[in-house]
């Protein structure tokens, strides 16, 4: 092999590892992109800006954004209070509340049965938009005086409010009076 196929050889080598490096950085990058882009504002902060992801910073983001949680879409984190209090059976409970969490992916409504009768739900709510909470809470349907074991059924729904999926909570309501 001459002097100049070596020469040749080790220069397709080198511009090889470059051409390597390049698609490592531009996939790197690429990587953070989507990861930005899927990533949630939390509802308890000021929200972030993005970051312009560079071949300096390309690590450091994408480090970051693999210590914030996810919410695989439809998929829900429940956010609600698990006894409501209610002075009457037609009054509006003071500590019942359902939110909807902003890191989620749906919006949600939810239908609220007694655990022993499934077939009739004793409150419907309205849609919740992520990032929303319902408080204030009455039952559609009054109960008597006591202590009841229910159920509340969550339905993420997508944008034409088509239920995508459905979460099944426990939880218990109870009358004074």
């Amino acid at each position: 092999m001459s002097n100049e196929e070596k020469q040749n050889e080790k220069l397709e080598k080198k511009n090889r590892k470059i051409i390597v490096i390049g698609i490592i950085i531009i996939a790197a990058l690429i990587i953070c992109v989507i990861l930005l882009l899927m990533r949630e504002r939390k509802s308890d902060e000021t929200p972030k800006r993005n970051v312009v992801v560079t071949k300096d910073n390309a690590e450091d983001v994408l480090d970051e954004m693999l210590e914030e949680e996810y919410v695989e879409p439809g998929y829900y984190n429940a956010s609600m209070s698990t006894t409501w209090h209610f002075a009457t059976g037609d009054s509006i409970s003071e500590d019942a509340y359902v939110a909807n969490e902003e890191r989620n992916t749906n919006d949600v409504y939810f239908d609220v049965f007694l655990a022993d009768n499934e077939e009739e739900a004793i409150l419907k709510s309205p849609v919740l938009p992520r990032g929303s909470r319902l408080d204030n809470i009455a039952l559609d349907k009054p109960l008597s005086a006591g202590t009841y074991n229910c159920i509340m059924v969550y339905h993420l729904v997508d944008e034409q409010q088509n239920t995508v999926s459905t979460l099944r909570v426990g939880f218990t309501i109870i009358v004074e009076g």
